[in-house]
């Protein structure tokens, strides 16, 4: 049972999409799946424009960084992801200046204001939606209004590659939000998604920069429904059908049953001990710190058949994350939580009682 937050299981209707025969991409044929793809990607975004890029999640966010900073960049860093901004900077000689907190604490709507108003350089600004290194949720909202008050030239960057199919974000002062196709989107990894708004396509085509990764090529090529270079076919189909099934199921129905899932098991590991790791959890994922998280992880792949993620740098072993992305089946998000249990008393940490599965039922299922 795959419940990491990234990759994350691909449904077999998707399988099946993606393992048709191989078509060429620069055919009437792709072209139409392109239009069709593209168009969902437009109403899951909420956006003006988007492209879609043959990368990992990585490759859209250098993108963004080369292509919409044209002075200065502010970086929000309270993890992995974040870090990864400021240094995409840096291997561009991009100036830039980086906010830094705690992987569990977010960055606060008023230092963002504080630090813009203290610099007239700084036109780009780059912030996770959800940080996935400790699963916490930034007020990006709050923050691009504000901003926007105060000088709306500036681009509002938000990474949401472990947020759109998650939740509805509100994109009304977003210029770029990136995804990617290995979480929410439920694909396997290698494409990139970033959706654009119209001061972001004009800040783009004022000074186009880069090859590859260079956004202004890719507008102009994929609104004729193709692509600078050789298209990622095979998950661009994959993409198209998960997305036609979202919209299908209603995309506010999957918001509402993954935040549902997300409640309930973060009030069932509450009630059973567990300390929820960051301060504004995303419902990406829920996040516990302890130091008993490797063997905790352990007897839940080993004895449970269950994998779950840790943490990375300082946090690797203190935190454990559990994924809530995706289409989740009702009995795994109850399994977990009571494999936890299971695990606790395992190592003499509390006496298995069942509680962590009563109390997520009666807020998954009794809620719903």
């Amino acid at each position: 049972m795959l419940l990491t937050p990234g990759p994350t299981p691909v449904p077999e209707f998707v399988r099946k999409a993606m393992a048709d025969v191989t078509i060429h991409h620069r055919t009437p044929e792709f072209e139409k799946i392109f239009e069709e793809t593209r168009n969902l990607l437009l109403e899951i975004f909420d956006m003006p424009e988007a492209v879609m890029l043959a990368s990992s999640g990585t490759g859209a966010m250098e993108a963004c960084v080369t292509n919409l900073t044209h002075k200065k960049a502010l970086t929000i860093n309270s993890g992995k992801f974040g870090d990864r901004f400021g240094k995409i900077c840096q291997a561009f000689d991009i100036k830039s200046e980086e906010i830094k907190n705690e992987w569990n604490t977010p960055v606060s709507v008023d230092t963002v204001v504080e630090t813009i108003k203290n610099d007239s350089d700084i036109d780009a600004i780059f912030i996770q939606i959800c940080e996935s290194a400790g699963g916490l949720r930034h007020p990006v909202e709050q923050i691009a209004a504000e901003v926007k008050k105060i000088n709306p030239e500036i681009m509002i960057v938000a990474d949401g590659i472990t947020a759109i199919g998650v939740e509805k974000v509100d994109t009304t002062n977003l210029d770029a939000v990136i995804t990617g196709s290995q979480k929410a989107l439920m694909l396997p990894p290698g494409l990139s998604m970033i959706g654009l708004s119209d001061k972001a396509v004009a800040k783009i085509n004022s000074r186009p920069t880069g090859y590859y990764l260079n956004l202004a090529s890719e507008i102009k090529k994929q609104k004729t429904n193709t692509t600078a270079y050789t298209a990622a076919t095979t998950l661009i189909i994959g993409l198209g059908a998960i997305l036609k099934k979202i919209k299908e199921d209603g995309f506010e129905a999957l918001y509402d049953k993954t935040a549902a899932r997300a409640n309930a098991t973060r009030e069932a590991l509450k009630a059973i001990g567990c300390e929820i790791y960051p301060q504004t959890p995303a419902n990406a994922m829920t996040t516990v710190y302890t130091e008993h998280a490797p063997a905790i992880r352990k007897i839940l792949k080993t004895k449970y058949n269950t994998n779950i993620a840790g943490g990375q740098d300082h946090i690797k072993t203190l935190i454990f994350r559990i994924n809530h992305m995706g289409l989740v089946e009702d009995f795994e998000a109850s399994w977990v939580v009571n494999a936890i249990e299971l695990a606790m008393d395992e190592l003499g940490l509390r006496t298995f009682d069942g509680t962590a599965n009563r109390v997520f039922a009666e807020n998954f299922f009794k809620g719903n």
